[in-house]
């Protein structure tokens, strides 16, 4: 699309990814909004817009990731002061959701805290809201505005593919994630195979049984999001003791909790693929876990919003 087809197009970037929003601007021919996102001397965030933005489609380019309230609340400030600055509409792209995993109460006196996270961005101003692999889809339903749900599994695929793993199985590592494995198959053309686990306590993960054949199979372990790891390298030791080749292991957020990345090194797993919703922090970088770029995707996904084209496609 032309400079001049995109008159009306803004970049908004926060403190959360700026290396994300500038590569999506930079996808998109476009610079990003000169902005001055940090703090009062008090702590309190301070937002300065230093160009007119009147009439303008706003793209805040802000995953909730850690320092999880610091960037949700950059995100909502940022949002008032677009609404405030007469823009003509301002979505936000929040690769990864905070609270997700509190979508519902599993006991008395529990906050759903991922339905107050949608209540306060729609406060704010939202009129849109884009996010990737929600770690429960009917979060989606918690909001009162259009949210445009992407899958980060078709750009994992094409990384396999160009591995091209002999014997390959995608696993799912528990019964709730076996949509998120289908799919990953069907683009891979394998088959696939369930772990089921038990948590006897938060944080701890057993595996009780396996669904399906991976004995001398390379296994394709894919989950939502890594947090502590705990999990996904005990699902991993469980594949290779019964019988699976090499034991591959993806997912498009990656949180890595300590003591995540040394699990991951010491574990059985070959390689870990995440994406860059959330960015990879130095000390937090491994021979073994290897990022792949969503911005492409998400440019492709924010020019198609900006024209107002079909964007059914891009959920293949």
């Amino acid at each position: 699309m032309s400079q001049s087809a995109k008159s009306n197009m803004r970049l908004l970037a926060g403190n959360a990814n700026p290396e994300l929003a500038q590569e999506i601007a930079e996808h998109l021919g476009i610079s990003l909004i000169e902005a001055q996102v940090g703090h009062f001397n008090n702590g309190e965030i301070q937002v300065m817009i230093s160009e007119s933005i009147r009439g303008k489609d706003i793209f805040i380019i802000q995953p909730t990731s850690q320092p999880v309230n610091e960037n949700l609340m950059e995100l909502l400030i940022m949002t008032d002061a677009c609404k405030r600055a007469s823009a003509h509409s301002v979505t936000a792209v929040v690769p990864y959701y905070a609270y997700a995993r509190q979508d519902r109460k599993t006991r008395g006196r529990e906050p759903i805290s991922a339905k107050l996270v949608a209540n306060l961005m729609q406060s704010a101003g939202l009129d849109r809201v884009v996010t990737v692999d929600l770690h429960a889809g009917q979060i989606q339903g918690f909001f009162d505005i259009p949210v445009d749900h992407l899958a980060a599994a078709p750009a994992m695929a094409e990384y396999f593919k160009g591995l091209n793993l002999e014997d390959a199985i995608v696993v799912s590592p528990d019964l709730g994630g076996v949509t998120r494995a289908r799919k990953m198959a069907d683009l891979l053309d394998v088959g696939i195979a369930i772990v089921e686990k038990r948590r006897p306590r938060p944080g701890c993960a057993e595996v009780m049984n396996l669904i399906g054949e991976v004995k001398g199979k390379t296994c394709i372990m894919i989950d939502d999001m890594v947090d502590t790891a705990g999990s996904l390298c005990e699902g991993a030791k469980a594949l290779k003791k019964l019988g699976a080749k090499e034991v591959y292991a993806c997912c498009s957020h990656g949180i890595l909790t300590d003591p995540a990345v040394q699990r991951i090194n010491d574990s059985v797993i070959k390689q870990l693929i995440i994406t860059n919703t959330i960015p990879l922090a130095p000390e937090k970088r491994s021979n073994k876990i290897v990022t792949i770029s969503l911005a492409p995707m998400l440019a492709e996904f924010i020019d198609c919003i900006y024209n107002n084209g079909s964007v059914s496609k891009l959920f293949k």
